[in-house]
């Protein structure tokens, strides 16, 4: 007969039962945290399309603006128009978005900080 933990030999209850433990906090961890963070690279892309459109290089700031509110709004994202930054040099655009997402969790609330962003060449 094999000692408990050497090879071949059956693990104890309460290890599986820890294990399992673990496991199943870590997924709720990842369902509650991992559609944010997909979220966030939707907004990303959508910033960065938005910066490397010619035709949106000669548009207003409050139009550049508006249209990353609308989409942050659709994707359920707490962005407000002073969240937005848009700078502009003589050949180059550049938009910054900071914005704070709360997860209540169980126990434990949790602020992900976010700052997407791009520019133009």
């Amino acid at each position: 007969m094999s000692e408990p933990g050497s090879p071949g030999g059956k693990l104890p209850a309460w290890r599986i039962a820890a294990g399992t433990g673990v496991l199943g906090v870590l997924g709720f961890l990842g369902v509650q945290l991992v559609p944010v963070y997909f979220r966030n690279l939707e907004l990303q892309r959508f910033v960065e399309e938005t910066t490397h459109r010619v035709e949106n290089q000669t548009k207003p700031d409050d139009f550049l603006r508006t249209s990353i509110l609308q989409k942050s709004a659709e994707l359920g994202l707490p962005v407000r128009a002073g969240n937005v930054q848009v700078k502009r040099s003589k050949d180059a655009m550049r938009v910054e978005v900071r914005y704070v997402v709360r997860v209540d969790l169980p126990l434990y609330t949790v602020d992900l900080h976010f700052y997407p962003g791009a520019g133009s060449r």
